[in-house]
C-alpha cells in the first residue's frame, strides 16, 4: 500500500477525494439529515459542516495498488445554495444550488472542478508513456427521492473544461435502516455509466501511447464503466458530530475492463471519518 503525496491544500483534497468511486457518498450521508422542506421553502441561514478521516482507493482507475490518505470534510449551506464538497453532484468541489426540495424529491446543479489531475504516468510504471490526465471543470444536474426506508439518487455530469473526460452519469439505491435513533445503516447497489470520450481518455490507448508505452493500441467506447455495492454506517453522536464507515465493492465493466491498462478489475473503497455540523 502506498501513501499518498501530500497536498498543502486541503480544497485540493477534498477533490481528488470526493472524484474517487464511492467516497462522494460520505458528504451525501452529510445532505441526508438535513431536514425536509416542504416545496421551495429553503431556509435563510447559514449551516457548516466541518471534518476528516482516512480514505483507502485505487491508485488510478483500473490499478491494482492502493492508495491510503487523509479525507477532510467541508461543506458550506445558505438557503438553497452551497459551497465545498458538494453531496451526491458528481462535482469533487464547487459552487451549486438545490432547484427543488421537498420531502420525498431534492434536485440540483452544480459547477465545479478536479483540483488534481485524475492519473499521472509517474503513479505506476505501467502508465509510463500515456501521458498525464488533466484535472478539469464540470458541471451536473443531479437529484435524489426518498420514501420510507428507500433512496435513490442519480446524476450526470460533463466535462466543460475540454480536456476530453467526457460524461459521467451515475444512479444508486440505497436502503436504510435504523437500529436505534443515534445509529443508521445503510446499503445498496450502483452503477457508472460513461461516454467514449471519457473511456478513451481513462482507459483507451491511441497510437502515440502505444509507441511509447508498448501496450497494444485500444479504442475504449461508451457503455456502463462500474457497477457497485456500498454498505455504509452512520452514528450520531451528538446534535453536531458524527461519525462513519463505508465500504463500496466496485467491478469495471465493458471496456473499462478490458482495457491493457486495466490490472485489476476490482476497484474498492474504504473509508471512516467524523464531522462537526454547526
Amino acid at each position: 500500500m502506498t501513501n499518498g503525496r501530500a497536498n498543502k491544500s486541503s480544497l485540493t483534497l477534498v477533490g481528488i477525494v470526493l472524484a474517487a468511486g464511492g467516497a462522494g457518498d460520505l458528504m451525501a450521508q452529510e445532505a441526508g439529515r438535513t431536514p425536509a422542506l416542504n416545496g421551495q421553502a429553503f431556509r435563510d441561514e447559514w449551516q457548516f459542516t466541518l471534518g476528516g478521516g482516512v480514505l483507502s482507493r485505487p491508485l488510478y482507475p483500473g490499478s491494482n495498488r492502493t492508495k491510503t490518505q487523509p479525507l477532510p470534510i467541508f461543506s458550506a449551506t445558505y438557503g438553497r445554495y452551497f459551497f465545498g464538497s458538494l453531496p451526491g453532484s458528481g462535482i469533487p468541489a464547487g459552487l451549486g444550488a438545490y432547484l427543488y426540495q421537498d420531502e420525498h424529491w431534492r434536485l440540483g446543479v452544480a459547477l465545479g472542478a478536479e483540483l488534481l489531475s485524475p492519473r499521472k504516468e509517474g503513479d505506476d510504471p505501467r502508465l509510463h508513456g500515456l501521458g498525464d490526465i488533466k484535472g478539469t471543470e464540470r458541471a451536473s444536474v443531479f437529484g435524489s427521492y426518498t420514501y420510507n426506508w428507500l433512496n435513490l439518487r442519480g446524476m450526470v455530469s460533463q466535462d466543460i473544461g475540454g480536456k476530453h473526460e467526457g460524461t459521467l452519469a451515475s444512479l444508486d439505491l440505497r436502503a436504510r435502516y435504523k437500529p436505534a435513533d443515534a445509529f443508521t445503516l445503510s446499503a445498496g447497489p450502483g452503477l457508472t455509466w460513461a461516454d467514449s470520450k471519457h473511456t478513451q481518455t481513462f482507459f483507451g490507448v491511441d497510437a502515440t501511447q502505444s509507441a511509447a508505452s508498448g501496450l497494444p493500441q485500444f479504442t475504449a467506447k461508451s457503455g456502463v464503466e462500474s457497477l457497485r455495492f456500498t454498505v455504509a454506517a452512520d452514528y450520531r453522536l451528538t446534535r453536531q458530530w458524527n461519525v462513519g464507515a463505508q465500504i463500496t465493492a466496485a467491478k469495471l465493466r465493458g471496456d473499462a475492463a478490458n482495457s491493457p491498462i486495466t490490472v485489476d478489475k476490482t476497484q474498492n473503497v474504504f473509508s471512516v471519518f467524523g464531522s462537526y455540523r454547526f
